[in-house]
């Protein structure tokens, strides 16, 4: 499966817009940020607190559906997947 990640993530990829990640034939949004935290740490610890808790302004997509929507972190992914993580964007 793939994670689409923003321009401030990227340098901890070596500048890779995507994030390609192993996960068995179906599971959880939490499995698949799992083999996120061992393919490239930097990434996980960015966007989760050391609770392990999704930090506040990060928002995350499963194939277009807000996770906040769709279970959180136990909303379902599959092979082929595509997690796309946002910055929060605020202002006024």
């Amino acid at each position: 499966m793939v994670f689409v990640l923003p321009g401030p993530l990227r340098e901890l990829t070596g500048g890779r817009s995507e994030a390609r990640v192993p996960l068995p034939a179906a599971g959880t949004l939490e499995e698949a940020f799992g083999s996120l935290r061992v393919e490239h740490p930097g990434v996980y610890d960015r966007i989760f607190t050391e609770q392990r808790e999704l930090r506040p302004h990060v928002n995350v997509f499963v194939d277009g559906a807000d996770i906040r929507w769709t279970g959180g972190l136990e909303s379902p992914v599959r092979q082929g997947s595509e997690v796309v993580i946002l910055p929060a964007v605020s202002g006024g």
